[in-house]
C-alpha cells in the first residue's frame, strides 16, 4: 500500500516501485474511477499507465453511483488475480476508507427483500430524498449524521437494512470494527513538512488550471452531468462549477479551491496517522521504500 495526502507523488513513487518488483497499481483513489474526470482528479497520465498497468481507473460514469463496499469487492478481486499471476499489487491512493476495506472487508451485507427496495425508491420518486432522509433521522441517526440529505442512492440503503433486519446500519457497521483481516500488507505512507506540501498543492491547483480543468468541468456541464452529482461536488469541480454558474467569482473560486485541498490533505494525514502499521518515508525516499519492499516479499 502506498498512501499519502494529495498531492505529495504517490503516483511516480509507486511507479517507480512497480516496475523495480514486477508489479501493477490498483488505485484507490474515490474519484479517479470516474471517466471523464482526469484532469481535478490528478488521474495517471496515458505515459505513466504505459509505464505500469493501472486498475481501478475510469471505472463508473460520474453519474453513477460508487462506494467502499464496490471498491472492496473489484479490488480484492483484482489483488486476488495478480497474485495468482505472479505479479505484485502495489495499491495506491489517498481515499482511506476504501483502503481499509480492502484489506478488512466490510460488514456482512444484509440481503434486502427487493419490494422494500422498490417501495422505498418510489417513495423516493414520489416525495423526494428528504421525505425518506426524516425517516432516516428517527431510526438511525448514527447513518443519517453520515450521510448527505441530498444522497439518495445511500438513505435508500441504510433504510433498506434497517426495515429488512430491523436492526440499523450503523450498528451493522460498529460491530464489524474492521476486526477481521484477509491480506498481508507492507504499508508505506508519503509524508513532507506540511508548508512544503502546502505550497506543492497550491502549484498543482495551478498546474490543473492551466491544463484546463475549467474546460474540463464546462464539458461535463454540457453533457448533462449535473453540478450537484455527488462526483461534481467534489474538489476542483464544485469550485469550478461555482464559477460557470455565477456563484463565485474567478479568483475566489481558485482561492477557495487552494485551501479546501490543503484542508483535505490534512484529514488525510490525520486518518493515515491513526494507523500504526504505516512505515513513513518522505517521496524521495525511493531506495528506502525499495528496501522495505524487498524484506516484506522475503516474510
Amino acid at each position: 500500500m502506498i498512501c499519502g495526502p494529495t498531492g505529495i507523488g504517490k503516483t511516480s513513487f509507486a511507479i517507480a516501485l512497480a516496475k523495480r518488483f514486477h508489479g501493477e497499481i490498483i488505485g484507490a483513489d474515490s474519484m479517479q474511477l470516474f471517466r471523464r474526470m482526469d484532469i481535478g482528479t490528478a488521474k495517471p497520465t496515458s505515459e505513466e499507465r504505459a509505464a505500469v498497468t493501472h486498475h481501478m481507473v475510469d471505472v463508473v460514469e460520474p453519474d453513477e453511483h460508487f462506494d467502499a463496499e464496490m471498491f472492496a469487492g473489484m479490488a480484492y478481486a483484482k489483488v486476488l488475480e495478480l497474485s495468482q499471476r505472479g505479479v505484485l499489487p502495489f495499491v495506491v491512493g489517498g481515499t482511506g476508507l476504501y483502503i481499509k476495506s480492502l484489506i478488512h472487508g466490510l460488514f456482512e451485507t444484509v440481503k434486502v427483500d427487493p419490494e422494500v427496495r422498490r417501495r422505498l425508491k418510489e417513495e423516493a420518486a414520489a416525495k423526494g430524498g428528504q421525505h425518506l432522509y426524516r425517516r432516516l433521522v428517527s431510526c438511525d441517526p448514527a447513518a443519517a449524521a453520515r450521510i448527505h440529505e441530498n444522497d439518495t442512492y445511500r438513505i435508500v440503503r441504510a433504510l433498506e437494512v434497517f426495515e429488512t433486519s430491523r436492526t440499523p446500519l450503523s450498528a451493522r457497521q460498529r460491530s464489524h470494527q474492521f476486526s477481521g483481516r484477509r491480506l498481508r500488507t507492507l504499508k508505506i505512507g508519503l509524508f513532507m513538512e506540511r508548508a512544503d506540501l502546502y505550497r506543492r498543492i497550491d502549484r498543482r491547483v495551478d498546474a490543473m488550471i492551466r491544463q484546463g480543468l475549467l474546460q474540463e468541468v464546462e464539458g461535463l456541464v454540457g453533457k448533462g452531468y449535473s453540478k450537484d452529482l455527488k462526483s461534481m461536488r467534489s474538489l476542483g469541480y464544485r469550485h469550478m462549477a461555482e464559477y460557470l454558474s455565477g456563484a463565485a467569482v474567478w479568483e475566489e473560486a481558485v482561492r477557495t479551491l487552494k485551501r479546501d485541498t490543503r484542508r483535505y490533505a490534512k484529514r488525510q494525514m490525520t486518518w493515515f496517522r491513526a494507523d500504526p502499521e504505516v512505515v513513513w518515508l518522505g517521496p524521495d525516499d525511493a531506495e528506502a521504500a525499495a528496501s522495505l519492499v524487498s524484506d516484506f516479499l522475503l516474510r
